[in-house]
């Protein structure tokens, strides 16, 4: 059987490189079942602020090229998951990168995002459900420490729960997305899959989590 192809989003201050060292373990738990594919976010984060999302950047690919798929204040260039916005910058260029990756490396099966990336797969799958970007075809979304985005502009990706099955993934101690933020985005899906764990912020990937990632990804095969 050949194993399926999930198009990766890492999470802000993130690339591809070390969101792919961070999930070396899930790559290993998963690898008769899925390929995984990495891309970076086309904006790199300039500014000193706090770095939250680097809790779990220990080791090797630490974040020297620190990117983000879009920012919530516009004019500092930084992101917050809890800043409360009317408008965001480079939303438009980041669907602009995923469409080109679905294009010359698709097609995926479905779609995993981290953190921002995760907030960012929930609005890919409501661009696809409202057919507005006709190359894409994600079977799935994985949505790890997930959030809807406070920002006004894009509550336009909440109207309408998604069809699409997808895995929400959140630890119940993660100070950067509280689990509370991640069970706020379950209602924009029709039939959501929950998988929580008892640590931080991070993609768990331990032998006990295996079977709910197989069983969910079994139904795609």
């Amino acid at each position: 059987m050949a194993p399926l192809r999930v198009l990766c989003i890492h999470g802000y201050r993130q690339n591809s490189s070390s969101f792919r060292e961070k999930t070396g373990a899930l790559r290993k738990l998963l690898k008769k079942q899925v390929e995984l594919v990495y891309l970076s976010a086309p904006h790199s984060v300039i500014s000193s602020e706090e770095a939250p999302e680097r809790e779990n950047s220990s080791g090797p690919g630490g974040d020297e090229d620190p990117r983000g798929w879009w920012f919530s204040d516009v004019q500092a260039r930084s992101f917050s998951a809890q800043q409360q916005c009317e408008e965001s910058l480079g939303l438009n260029e980041s669907v602009a990168v995923v469409r080109e990756a679905v294009k010359v490396q698709g097609p995926f099966d479905g779609i995993l995002g981290f953190s921002q990336g995760a907030a960012f797969v929930a609005m890919l799958c409501s661009l696809q459900e409202q057919k507005l970007e006709s190359d894409f075809s994600f079977r799935f979304a994985i949505l790890v420490a997930g959030f809807l985005s406070a920002c006004k502009e894009h509550q336009k990706f909440y109207q309408v729960p998604l069809q699409i099955p997808s895995l929400h993934v959140f630890g119940l101690e993660d100070r950067v997305i509280p689990d509370n933020m991640s069970r706020e985005l379950l209602p924009s899906f029709q039939d959501p899959q929950v998988l929580t764990h008892p640590g931080g912020h991070f993609v768990p990937a331990a032998s006990a989590h295996r079977q709910t990632y197989q069983d969910f990804l079994k139904r795609f095969q």
